[in-house]
């Protein structure tokens, strides 16, 4: 990045009407019959901005997506239950409904960006972990009214961009999660900065099947085997060593099943499918950990919500937090994985944004950042 984020501390906002665009796309669950937020991690996240802002005299509205309602209402996506947290945290503020029922949000419409300043005196995006999407919210207001990056937006970049730039060695990143094609831009990047990566989770299926393995019915992409094959060749890039995984069509979810995890080695057969990593992988990756200075760690081991399989990524989780390292989470469900183990506060740093700081890590800028700094000025 080249110019510095915008600031808001100099603005006059007493009696002005501010928009501040935030992440609070948070878990719910049902209590007592109706949502309720489960994780307000990002809602908390967001408080020093809000409560300055009002404290100044500013009239707050906030705006956020919430889930993924395919440009359209959908009653399981209003903001209600982010809505009654918010105001138990930080009354005053007003939180606009669901960005996301609006099709012109995800598709960058200047029309629907307008009319979210329209009567606003001030913009703030306060969003990091969507400000790598190029939709109307982070995109078109800095073209229209005086905008700043919030303090949260950019102590996260600070951090992640000054820690990263130049680690202290050893450097060991760990990557996981489903989808291998999303991931593979930022293990190449990785595998060129850190001195290990360490793939898991779904993704590693189709590195495992590049050198050879059956992986049965697990996650795979053909189209990336070469690619796997190229990052491995750099000598840097660890896969899992053995599975663990079920039969086709056993029931999964956050309760088990009545299936007992099978440990397969490092060959799934057939009509089974790998949802976490074995012993013999969590042995050798927790040794590489506790060998680290730098530790990145975004998404999980394997299928975490199901404690059958939250071998690995509770080993990672509770190897990273017994670290002498330093440790940044990337968000997500890695920052999910550890609030579930109660290792929250043991690490240096946790993400708001997983996709967000990825993507700043892999390009070195943000689409919501650019937006910023080229946008109006107070």
């Amino acid at each position: 990045m080249s110019a510095p984020l915008p600031t808001h501390e100099s603005w006059d906002v007493r009696d002005k009407v501010v928009l501040v665009r935030v992440d609070f796309n948070t878990p719910v669950a049902e209590v007592d019959g109706r949502l309720e937020v489960t994780d307000d991690y990002r809602i908390r996240a967001a408080l020093p901005l809000l409560t300055d802002l009002l404290e100044r005299g500013a009239r707050v509205r906030a705006c956020t997506h919430f889930g993924r309602p395919q440009g359209r209402f959908d009653e399981r996506y209003v903001v209600d239950p982010i809505r009654r947290r918010l105001d138990e945290l930080c009354p005053g503020v007003e939180l606009l409904e669901n960005l996301r029922f609006n099709p012109g949000e995800e598709a960058n419409d200047p029309d629907f960006g307008a009319s979210l300043v329209d009567g606003v005196d001030f913009y703030v995006n306060e969003a990091f972990g969507a400000s790598h999407r190029a939709h109307a919210s982070i995109m078109v207001p800095p073209t229209l009214v005086p905008s700043a990056a919030g303090p949260n937006l950019r102590r996260e970049v600070t951090y992640l961009v000054d820690t990263l730039s130049d680690p202290t060695r050893p450097f060991v990143a760990i990557v996981g999660g489903a989808k291998v094609a999303d991931k593979l831009g930022i293990v190449a990047t990785l595998a060129a900065k850190a001195d290990t990566v360490l793939v898991g989770g779904g993704m590693a299926y189709t590195f495992e099947s590049a050198v050879g393995r059956t992986i049965g019915s697990s996650l795979f992409d053909a189209t990336s085997i070469e690619r796997c094959r190229d990052l491995l060749a750099t000598g840097r890039v660890v896969i899992p060593e053995d599975s663990r995984g079920l039969r086709d069509g056993a029931p999964l979810g956050p309760q088990g099943g009545p299936d007992e995890p099978i440990d397969f080695g490092d060959q799934i057969p057939d009509d089974h499918e790998g949802f976490d990593v074995g012993p013999r992988t969590v042995k050798r990756f927790t040794e590489i950990i506790a060998g680290a200075a730098t530790i990145l760690w975004n998404g999980p081991l394997g299928f975490f919500e199901d404690p059958r399989f939250s071998l690995g990524t509770e080993a990672v989780a509770r190897a990273v937090a017994a670290s002498r390292a330093t440790s940044i989470i990337g968000g997500g469900d890695s920052a999910a994985a550890l609030a579930q183990f109660g290792l929250s506060d043991q690490v240096d740093f946790v993400s708001t944004g997983g996709g967000a700081s990825l993507e700043l890590l892999e390009f070195g800028d943000l689409p919501g950042l650019r937006a910023l700094r080229e946008g109006r000025r107070a």
